[in-house]
Order: structure tokens, then C-alpha cells, then sequence
């Protein structure tokens, strides 16, 4: 897997990724499937990559500021075995992606026309709302673990960090503010693509390594995208750039 026009791709799908806290993989398989790459080499290269750009949204989100342990923990907990699970598997995927592309269509929509109204009535964006999420620590971590194993299972069945499933998740519970819930996606995706690695060599599938200039245009993509949306990008920017990450990812699992 050579070539620079390849590797623009990936700095430009890292950059836009990185920026809502997530990692990139759902873009890293639409361009490498594009070039021709063979599908059984797109999904653990796309892993290599999210880890790499997911650690580096991690820490810029958190040197911000943005970490919550008590939002992740829950999450990862649950999510890291069923990552795992979903890795080792194979199942028929046409069905499952137009399923999946349907949901995320949905999620993007959804999350436009709220940006856009919050834009339009000069409401505080970035305001935190009543959480949806249960009260008592115990039904929320509970609630918290059920989305972290969902979300895990599927992150391992599609080759993807899982970003693209939690992120609309956690907004729709209104879990935390916006740049909150993009450095737990961050820190989400590091830990299931590590699993859904795992995952891969405990089928005793091979994981190749990108090439170096894959390698350098997904760390420059990330740490330019996650310095911007953890230190730059107003929040009403972000969420517009979450819902035009879901659509991509919607588009690459339809088409």
C-alpha cells in the first residue's frame, strides 16, 4: 500500500475524523477500498491507523481538559470483550451494512438539523441538558456498560473503532457536553481497535503494517484535526462535523 495520493487521502479523512474525537477507520476503508486494496488487508490497516489516531486524539482531548474516567470506565468495561468477540467472527456483511448505513443516515440527520437550529436561535450549544441517562450510579453505569457493549460488538464486526456508533448514542442521552463525549470517543476507539486487533490475531488472521507514508499522513491528519476540535472549533462546529463524519460513514456502508 504505497503511493502519496493515497496517503492525502488518509491525512485529510484523519484531519476531519480526529476533529470530533474520532479516528478515521470508516474513511481509511471507503479511500483503500477506492485504490483497489484487497478487502481481507482494509480491515486490520484500518485498525493500525485508528489506534495510532485515536491515541493522539486521546491526549490532545485530554490535555484540553475534556476527560471524564467516570463516563468511560462503564463503557470500556464492557466494550473490550465483545470488541474482541466481534474481531474473531465473520458473518455475512451485505445485509448488516445497509442496516447499519440506514442507522447512521438517521443519526447525521438528526444531529445537522440540531446544530443547525442551536445555530439559528443562538442557543448555547455546548449547554449541558438534562442527561437521559439513569440517576442512581449504579442503573447509569449499568446503562453506560449495555451501550459499551453494543457499540463494542459492533466496532469489532465492522472493523471500526466504534466512534461512529457511540458518538450519536452519548448525544442522544445527553451524557456530556459535546467536547466531553468527543474525548471519551477518542479513548473508546483507542481501547476497540486494540481489542478488535486482538480479535484478529485470535482467528489467526494476519495484521499487515500501512506503509510509512500511511503512517505519517494518519499521525499528521490526527494531531492537526484533534488540536483543532479540542483547543479551536466552537462547539456548534463540531457537531456539524460529527454529522458529516456519520454521513460518510453512512455512505461508505451503502454504497
Amino acid at each position: 500500500m504505497t503511493g502519496w495520493p493515497l496517503a492525502a487521502a488518509v491525512a485529510v479523512v484523519a484531519a476531519v475524523y480526529a476533529s470530533v474525537g474520532h479516528a478515521g477507520a470508516t474513511g481509511y476503508i471507503a479511500v483503500m477500498t477506492l485504490w483497489g486494496i484487497p478487502p481481507e488487508v482494509i480491515r486490520p490497516t484500518a485498525l493500525v491507523l485508528n489506534v495510532l489516531v485515536a491515541t493522539i486524539g486521546t491526549v490532545q482531548f485530554a490535555r484540553a481538559g475534556h476527560f471524564d474516567r467516570r463516563l468511560l470506565l462503564p463503557l470500556v468495561v464492557a466494550s473490550v470483550p465483545a470488541a474482541a468477540l466481534g474481531g474473531w467472527l465473520t458473518l455475512p456483511t451485505a445485509a448488516f451494512e445497509v442496516l447499519v448505513g440506514i442507522v447512521l443516515a438517521v443519526a447525521a440527520v438528526r444531529l445537522g438539523v440540531e446544530a443547525v437550529a442551536a445555530r439559528r436561535t443562538g442557543g448555547s450549544d455546548d449547554a449541558t441538558r438534562a442527561s437521559r441517562l439513569p440517576a442512581g450510579a449504579v442503573w447509569r453505569s449499568a446503562t453506560l456498560a449495555t451501550i459499551g457493549g453494543a457499540v463494542g460488538l459492533l466496532s469489532g464486526l465492522t472493523g471500526v473503532g466504534g466512534g461512529v456508533f457511540l458518538t450519536p448514542l452519548l448525544l442522544a442521552f445527553h451524557a456530556a457536553r459535546v467536547r466531553t463525549i468527543a474525548a471519551t470517543s477518542a479513548a473508546f476507539i483507542l481501547v476497540n481497535s486494540l481489542a478488535g486487533l486482538a480479535g484478529n490475531l485470535a482467528a489467526g488472521r494476519s495484521v499487515p503494517l500501512p506503509g510509512l507514508e500511511l503512517v505519517a499522513a494518519a499521525a499528521v491528519g490526527g494531531a492537526i484535526g484533534s488540536h483543532l476540535g479540542a483547543f479551536r472549533l466552537p462547539v456548534a462546529a463540531i457537531r456539524l462535523l460529527m454529522a458529516a463524519v456519520l454521513a460518510m460513514a453512512s455512505a461508505k456502508s451503502l454504497l
